[in-house]
């Protein structure tokens, strides 16, 4: 482990603003950094330690390679020292060839339900630099100008609505409350 590695995160990488990246220096020169550049602002750092590139509101991705799955279990260290010691939400891209495609339920397995990460798998590095456009085009969206995006009511739930609901088999007042606070507009609000 070099120094570098020590630090799973740096502190002053994790506010990275909206359609900006801030990506490991050993990504220089690949696959995944040409195919972000000119798509989105992509900045190259030196010394973020486990996390290969972060993302605005704190999301970062950890990639792991062809090579990293067939090498052995090093990659995966990494990241159970990133879920350990780091609150950002982290991503896990990993690459899933023909090759690699053997090793690939038991790290599925071991990301998703041992860490309790997320994971996506892609074929090569272009196909995750295309995943981190739009999943930088995405946050940098603005989702108030939905239409179809409902909107919490800060009413109280009339005493008629909440009766009605618990007029339902094995409904009671928690669940009846519940269910008001899930479906928001049941009341026609």
């Amino acid at each position: 482990m070099t120094a570098k590695e020590t630090t799973p995160v740096e502190a002053g990488a994790v506010s990275v603003p909206y359609g900006h990246v801030i990506g490991n220096e050993k990504w220089r020169g690949s696959q995944i950094a040409q195919g972000l550049q000119g798509k989105i602002k992509l900045i190259l750092e030196d010394g973020l330690g486990f996390v290969d590139f972060h993302l605005s509101n704190r999301s970062c991705i950890l990639y792991v390679s062809e090579a990293d799955l067939v090498a052995g279990n090093g990659f995966k260290r990494r990241l159970v020292r990133f879920r350990n010691a780091s609150s950002l939400n982290g991503i896990v891209i990993v690459e899933k060839t023909q090759i690699s495609d053997q090793y690939f339920p038991a790290v599925q397995k071991f990301i998703v339900l041992e860490l309790g990460m997320t994971l996506l798998p892609v074929a090569n590095q272009g196909e995750a630099s295309q995943f981190i456009i739009q999943l930088v085009h995405e946050q940098s969206k603005d989702h108030t100008s939905n239409p179809f995006l409902h909107k919490k009511c800060s009413q109280l739930v009339e005493a008629s609505i909440l009766r009605t609901v618990q007029q339902i088999p094995g409904v009671g007042k928690t669940k009846a409350l519940l269910l008001l606070q899930q479906f928001v507009c049941a009341g026609g609000k």
